[in-house]
């Protein structure tokens, strides 16, 4: 195989454009590839694409799965997450990817869930039915975790692997 098409095999659009589709599948509700796809964009593409090729992903499945209110909430906290992958690249660690999916988690918790009480009739507008809100949504926190930390170790890691093996081992064609 030419080293040329594996690096095209291995291109992060290609990892992008998987999560999206991913997202389409049936999955536990908040156990999702977003978050990591947003984090793993911000970390490997060059700053004029981090940003918005995750957020092209995601509108590009949003058209599927059906649009709603809060999505500039939701988009908000996809983008801050691609942030926290630019500004997390130049450790490059395994442990830093780990504390960035857990930001990435919690602030996508504030973010939405902020949104839904302010976008939805669900809770009333004062401080009581904005704590009532973040209240109801904890169970889904944890989905949100386990799917953040679970997505970028298969992102990451694939990623990783597979650069690492197209370096290690020239790949020849067999005749």
């Amino acid at each position: 195989m030419d080293k040329r098409l594996l690096r095209k095999l291995i291109n992060p659009f290609l990892v992008i454009l998987f999560a999206a589709g991913l997202r389409l599948l049936p999955h536990p509700p908040n156990f999702a590839p977003i978050a990591a796809m947003a984090l793993f964009g911000g970390f490997y593409l060059n700053k004029k694409y981090a940003l918005i090729v995750p957020l092209i992903a995601l509108f590009a499945s949003d058209l599927f799965l059906g649009l709603h209110n809060t999505m500039v909430f939701v988009y908000g906290s996809f983008l801050l997450t691609g942030i926290i992958g630019i500004l997390f690249k130049k450790y490059g660690k395994v442990q830093y990817i780990f504390v960035a999916a857990v930001f990435s988690s919690i602030s996508f918790f504030l973010i939405t869930n902020f949104g839904v009480w302010l976008m939805w009739n669900f809770y009333p507008k004062n401080f009581s039915g904005l704590v009532a809100c973040y209240l109801a949504a904890i169970p889904f926190f944890r989905n949100t975790v386990l799917g953040d930390l679970f997505y970028a170790a298969l992102f990451f890691g694939s990623f990783e692997l597979a650069k690492t093996l197209s370096v290690k081992y020239s790949f020849k064609e067999v005749k």
